[in-house]
C-alpha cells in the first residue's frame, strides 16, 4: 500500500455513501421524533408557542406550527433522500432563525451549539445532496 494513500485515509472514500445514508437516517428520525409531540398535542404546540413568545419571536402562533411542520417534513424527506438539497436549505433556514432567537435572548455559543450545527448540516446536505443510497440519486436529482 502506498504510504501517502494510507496516511491520507483515501480508503475511507468507499464509506462515503454509507456515511451520508447514516446521517440522513439519524437526522431524519431525530427531527421527526423531536417534533412529534407537538404534532400530536395542541397543549405541547401551545407550550412551544409560549417558548417562542418568551424569546420575543414575532408571530409565535404562526412560527411554532411552521417550524414544527417544517422539521417533520424535512425529516420525512431526509430518510429516503428525496428532495434532499431543498430539505437541507429548509433545515439551515429553520435553525438559523432558532439561533438568531437564542442569541437575541442572550444564550452563548455553547448553549446554541445544537441548533447551530444543524445550520451547517443543512448547508452540507444542500450543497452535496443525498448521496448514493437515495431516491434523489435514482431519479437524478442529486
Amino acid at each position: 500500500m502506498n504510504p501517502i494513500s494510507f496516511i491520507s485515509l483515501r480508503a475511507l472514500d468507499l464509506l462515503r455513501p454509507a456515511a451520508w445514508l447514516a446521517l440522513r437516517l439519524y437526522l431524519g428520525w431525530f427531527l421527526i421524533v423531536g417534533v412529534w409531540d407537538n404534532i400530536e398535542s395542541q397543549e405541547r404546540m401551545a407550550e412551544f408557542e409560549g417558548f417562542l413568545r418568551s424569546l420575543k419571536c414575532p408571530l409565535p402562533e404562526i412560527a411554532a406550527p411552521v417550524s414544527v411542520w417544517a422539521q417533520l417534513i424535512i425529516g420525512a424527506l431526509l430518510i429516503p433522500g428525496l428532495f434532499t438539497r431543498l430539505a437541507g436549505i429548509l433545515l439551515a433556514v429553520n435553525f438559523l432563525v432558532a439561533v438568531a432567537l437564542f442569541m437575541g435572548a442572550g444564550l452563548n455559543e455553547r448553549e446554541i451549539y445544537e441548533p447551530a450545527i444543524l445550520i451547517f448540516v443543512g448547508a452540507l446536505l444542500a450543497t452535496h445532496g443525498a448521496g448514493l443510497f437515495s431516491i434523489d440519486r435514482l431519479v437524478r436529482l442529486s
